[in-house]
């Protein structure tokens, strides 16, 4: 269970966290929720997708690690075999938390770091100090708080992206069966993806539109992602035959 708390350099000056992938530390997970800022770097390794919140009729983006519940073939030997690893990913055990303070008679809210104390990474015994020795933030929490703020100042962003391809209806669901040569088979279902014939069928202006704010770029760095699907699938198929 998740014990989320205010960072601070007096409660956590002792406190180390191991940066190391690996199953035991729950790295062992078939999707991770990513950015559109992140697909420049994404596409070149990981299949983009999109899982839909039906109660809200929101959608947010995934990079697809494996096939089945529990499994991340980037994971092996204890290493993450990628040339970019998602940002949800490299933050943790660290979140995003709101503060509110009163200034000058008005209520505002500012962005604070949050730790999950409950986290298996998180000990004093071994890892990456948190806080220098006498209570300045390490090089590493920095990496930590700009990736966070990244995340957070994405928010616009994400949400245009996300609301202009449900109002030009490019959204579609989809299903993939992955036999592998030992005869088994895997269903991907239950996640959406970019629906090519209709991007294709968009008017000139429309698409003129999407290029000048930069989000036909996106799109079609979701569709090239797909092309990892292969990798992927070989690569499971290894796994299945050793």
């Amino acid at each position: 269970m998740a014990n989320h708390v205010l960072l601070n350099n007096i409660d956590h000056q002792d406190l180390k966290i191991i940066t190391e992938k690996s199953e035991k530390y729950g790295n062992n997970t078939m999707y991770s929720v990513v950015y559109p800022f992140e697909f420049k770097h994404l596409q070149a390794d990981y299949p983009i997708f999109f899982h839909k919140d039906n109660a809200s009729n929101t959608y947010t983006a995934l990079a697809l690690l494996g096939f089945e519940e529990k499994e991340n073939l980037f994971l092996r030997n204890e290493e993450w075999h990628a040339s970019y690893i998602p940002l949800m990913i490299e933050r943790e055990p660290f979140l995003i938390g709101n503060q509110t303070r009163v200034e000058n008679g008005e209520s505002i809210e500012t962005q604070v770091i949050h730790l999950d104390l409950d986290n298996p990474r998180v000990n004093k015994e071994e890892g990456t100090d948190i806080f220098l020795p006498h209570g300045g933030n390490s090089e590493y929490i920095d990496r930590v708080s700009a990736t966070l703020k990244a995340i957070h100042e994405s928010k616009p962003s994400t949400k245009l992206f996300m609301d202009t391809l449900v109002e030009l209806d490019l959204f579609e669901s989809f299903n993939l069966d992955i036999q592998l040569t030992n005869g088994s088979n895997n269903r991907l279902s239950g996640f959406y993806t970019i629906n090519e014939e209709k991007l294709m069928a968009l008017t000139g202006e429309q698409l003129e539109k999407l290029n000048k704010s930069g989000l036909l770029k996106l799109i079609y760095m979701v569709i090239a992602s797909h092309e990892n699907i292969n990798a992927l699938i070989q690569h499971k198929d290894k796994l299945v035959q050793a």
